[in-house]
């Protein structure tokens, strides 16, 4: 399930790579198959970490690739071990939301990426988030849940006064709003829930096979009520 449109990005051999926040590597594994490319995994939850890897060291075995061109890390994203200006584009996938300064994270990331690279920030949008928040106290309460709610213009002016360009956006997962809500409606039963329980076996269906039902549903949804949007920047030249 990629929230990020990889063509977008001047991904190619040589390039470094960092998705920032990584999860479980959704996004490490489309970008380790472009051809030569150094990407890196960084992410707090160790756990997460550790599937990372482990799904890497397996799969990325049957690449084509002779070099193993990766590396899976812990860390935090306000002190980011790298270099400055080392990197060439990094992927920020709904991680904003969790941390309390993320304004240090933008800077961490302004001084690691190089003159001219690519950064992609994706945050829940304002109205699905807000009516999860309203739905259900647990939600905003859960141990490393979401601690605000973004604007996107307030973002998108705040990046670029640190040292961004805008180029683009988009909205991403139409069909997955409703199914946040339907977990915030019956929050302490959220699992458990027939209805929760139906629509993830749809939501994985839909993330497995991409049948034209869903597909076709995402797209129309998507402008309306998709879950995160994404924003598109390139580094300029600044000093602080």
């Amino acid at each position: 399930m990629l929230t990020v449109d990889l063509s977008s990005l001047d991904i190619g051999p040589g390039k470094r790579v960092l998705d920032l926040g990584c999860g479980e590597g959704r996004h490490i594994h489309h970008i380790y198959m472009q051809k030569d490319v150094l990407v890196y995994g960084l992410d707090l939850d160790l756990d997460s970490v550790k599937k990372t890897h482990d799904n890497c060291k397996k799969y990325f075995s049957l690449s084509k690739s002779k070099n193993e061109n990766w590396l899976i890390a812990q860390g935090k994203c306000e002190y980011l071990p790298f270099k400055r200006e080392s990197l060439d584009c990094i992927i920020c996938c709904e991680v904003l939301e969790h941390i309390e300064n993320y304004h240090r994270a933008i800077k961490e990331i302004w001084w690691s990426l190089k003159h001219g690279g690519m950064l992609v920030i994706s945050v829940p949008r304002f109205l699905p988030e807000r009516i999860c928040w309203a739905l259900a106290d647990g939600y905003k309460y859960e141990k490393g849940g979401h601690i605000r709610i973004f604007k996107e213009s307030p973002l998108k002016l705040e990046v670029q006064r640190l040292g961004f360009k805008f180029i683009k956006k988009h909205y991403a997962h139409g069909i997955h709003s409703p199914y946040w809500w339907l977990k915030c409606i019956k929050w302490e039963k959220r699992d458990t829930w027939l209805p929760v329980r139906l629509y993830h076996r749809l939501l994985v269906w839909d993330i497995m096979k991409s049948p034209r039902l869903t597909r076709s549903l995402d797209k129309l949804l998507t402008p309306i009520i998709g879950k995160s949007v994404v924003l598109y920047f390139k580094k300029v030249d600044k000093k602080w």
